[in-house]
């Protein structure tokens, strides 16, 4: 029996009104327990835009400038097919619930980043593309999770590896607390294992922790010491508390012996590396894998290069030279890397309390450019999920013969977002407070019927 047919029908056996229901799923929500059976969640974030029509949802029989250069290939689950360039994840596509008919309205990395990171479309405070944080900006997604689930003592509700999101110089918002405050912000955490992508990837002053710097416990002690003698006496404001907030949990971090253990790859046998892939993507999902099995709530992986910089770089945003760069560099670090981790968290028998949530920002227009790529595209593009309680082997929606909009059971971001919620055991209906005390609801949307 499906999970929301036996909760529909449990209501009259346990004499449970609906609003006494939604109260008790409210208080679950708070109590950091719920009716999902994630307990924790990884977001594999492709920033730059992957190509739908050349990853998740090919379109072989469209005109040779629409298909591309890709072939499509079968995979576990009769009948869904994905690019020839992820021969590994179409290994796992029975663990997979593939969406093929998301879509938004803006065009912009930034902007739509910001839509798909906080369930919400992003403020017309400038006309610029890029939008750097700002105070009234939605939470995203890590601000919401860290708002009602707690991890361990010197551990972060939330945390980004290995480093933020930045296009052309500038931090984009969509990654922070926003209205919640900055000590909802989830922390970046470098990794520093394994090759990087070629480009730029810069931190930009943002919360950043790189756990291979240790420092004694005794010079750390006596460091923290006379600090704390400097400061006494200082005045205080929301701003010193914040910085409090966020030293202290670095602090933490450095000085709690099971933090440090999960930053510790080398504990891995060899054979993990190798299947995740001696290269920065590989080793930040491994580090995900691993700080989520010590208790943080959610981690999101930056499959790409950090910063745009241009379209410059080993990222999604292909604009030419598109299909040497992703059959090359971006399409196989990727395949690779993702279908390692959900062997690794099924072999572990930890994918069905791990939601995956495959997530970008849009993607590519259907037809091939002149210089050998595909422009930005949020008219249509994929995402996919697996763990979690997601009930695998299925595709959700439907685009257009050339993926230039959904025809079927067209979503948004508002809907992803609900989703996760839902699987996380968090109801999108429960809301949360802006500055004024003014109420929202975590996601403005409905839960994707993804689960089984």
């Amino acid at each position: 029996m499906k999970r929301r047919r036996f909760l529909q029908t449990s209501l009259g056996v346990a004499g449970l009104s609906l609003p006494d229901f939604l109260g008790l799923r409210k208080l679950q929500a708070a109590e950091g327990t719920g009716v999902g059976r994630a307990k924790s969640c990884i977001v594999l974030f492709c920033w730059g835009g992957i190509s739908q029509l050349d990853s998740w949802d090919p379109k072989p029989n469209a005109p040779k400038e629409i298909r591309g250069q890709f072939k499509p290939i079968s995979t576990a689950t009769p009948g869904i097919q994905v690019s020839e360039h992820m021969p590994k994840l179409a290994r796992h596509t029975e663990k997979l619930a593939i969406v093929r008919s998301v879509h938004h309205g803006s065009p912009a990395h930034g902007r739509a980043m910001y839509w798909n990171m906080t369930g919400r479309p992003p403020p017309q405070r400038a006309l610029a593309a890029n939008l750097p944080p700002a105070p009234d900006d939605w939470p995203s997604m890590g601000a919401v999770v860290s708002k009602f689930r707690k991890a361990p003592t010197g551990l972060p509700p939330a945390v980004r590896l290995p480093y933020p999101l930045v296009d052309n110089g500038t931090l984009q918002a969509g990654e922070y607390g926003g209205w919640l405050g900055m000590k909802y912000d989830p922390i970046v955490i470098s990794t520093k294992n394994g090759k990087p992508f070629g480009g730029v990837s810069r931190g930009l002053g943002a919360a950043n922790i790189d756990p291979t710097l240790t420092t004694g416990e005794d010079r750390l002690k006596k460091r923290l010491g006379l600090l704390r003698g400097l400061e006494a006496g200082l005045a205080r404001s929301q701003g010193t508390d914040l910085f409090d907030h966020s030293r202290g949990l670095a602090v933490n971090m450095l000085e709690n012996p099971r933090v440090q253990e999960a930053f510790k790859l080398e504990k891995e046998p060899e054979k993990i590396h190798r299947a995740y892939g001696e290269h920065i993507c590989g080793k930040s999902m491994l580090l995900a894998r691993r700080l989520i099995e010590a208790g943080v709530p959610l981690a999101t992986v930056v499959c790409a290069a950090g910063d745009l910089n241009g379209s410059k770089g080993d990222h999604w945003d292909t604009h030419g030279d598109g299909f040497n760069r992703l059959k090359n560099t971006m399409l196989p670090v990727f395949d690779g890397s993702a279908s390692a981790l959900l062997a690794d968290l099924q072999d572990r028998g930890m994918l069905d309390e791990t939601l995956v949530v495959f997530l970008t920002e849009f993607g590519r227009t259907p037809k091939v450019s002149n210089n050998g790529g595909r422009d930005h595209y949020p008219n249509s593009y994929s995402v996919a999920f697996a763990g979690g309680g997601i009930q695998g082997g299925q595709v959700y929606g439907k685009s257009d013969k050339i993926s230039s909009k959904p025809i079927h059971k067209a979503c948004g971001p508002a809907e992803l977002h609900a989703t996760i919620y839902e699987a996380l055991g968090i109801p999108p209906d429960t809301h949360i407070h802006d500055r004024l005390g003014r109420p929202f609801p975590i996601a403005d949307g409905e839960p994707l019927p993804l689960f089984s």
